[in-house]
């Protein structure tokens, strides 16, 4: 079945996202702030490893570089294109009118935060297209279930720290996968193997942005960046071009 993956992904996020509001009850504020730390610094481990595995290539006995002014523009391309849109104050804004509409909810501060963080969590990453591309393509869903276990289990300490707004990204997740899946047949000769890495380095520098802003509360705008991703996509078109 067709979509099988992303209806798999989504079901795991709520099932994660209720334990979480399940075990909310039973942590203290102090302890939900020491573990959303502890969680912001395992996402920028996974950030920084993605990074690496991208950008660092063996040559001679040594180690070189690739893609770093890719990388570059990207980001700074990204973040004139995402200031421009406000991305993420259009998240805010639609998590702000989520939550002003789920009474059991009005007193949650955090649940925009929680909405927010893990739409971005969940959506950047080359799980999420590859997984998408074989679902779309071959009904394989492999992928999809492994991210599903992985956005499950983050779901869980997500909700258990910042409340019900994590069940909201289940929306962005299932669009943005949703969509790749049923345009698989289109969007796949388009991706090369170089591509995919391309994107995926990207994305691993605004994952890594995300555990920043979780565990030492910085005020990286994530969301404004979010375009970055889509500049290695235009970069490959114009070079097949010329």
């Amino acid at each position: 079945m067709v979509g099988l993956g992303t209806i798999i992904n989504v079901i795991a996020v709520i099932i994660g996202a209720t334990i979480g509001i399940l075990l909310h009850k039973f942590i203290p504020s102090r302890l939900q702030n020491t573990v959303m730390s502890g969680i912001g610094l395992a996402v920028c481990f996974v950030g920084i490893s993605g990074v690496i595995s991208k950008m660092l290539v063996a040559e001679s006995g040594g180690f070189s570089t690739k893609d770093t002014m890719l990388m570059i523009a990207s980001l700074v391309i990204g973040a004139f294109v995402g200031e421009l849109l406000n991305i993420e104050k259009f998240l805010e804004r639609f998590g702000d009118f989520c939550k002003g509409h789920i009474k059991f909810n009005k007193e949650n501060s955090r649940f925009t935060e929680g909405f927010v963080s893990a739409s971005l969590l969940f959506c950047v990453g080359a799980m999420a297209i590859v997984g998408s591309l074989e679902d779309g393509l071959r009904g394989d869903y492999t992928t999809l279930f492994a991210k599903s276990l992985m956005d499950g289990t983050v779901a869980i300490f997500f909700a258990a720290t910042m409340g019900a707004g994590v069940y909201l990204s289940i929306l962005p997740v299932a669009i943005y996968q949703g969509a790749i899946t049923l345009l698989a047949g289109v969007v796949k000769p388009l991706l090369s193997d170089a591509l995919i890495g391309q994107l995926s380095l990207v994305g691993s520098v605004l994952i890594f942005a995300i555990g920043l802003n979780m565990c030492a509360k910085t005020k990286i705008k994530t969301g404004n960046l979010l375009p970055a991703v889509l500049v290695p996509v235009f970069y490959n078109i114009i070079i097949n071009i010329f």
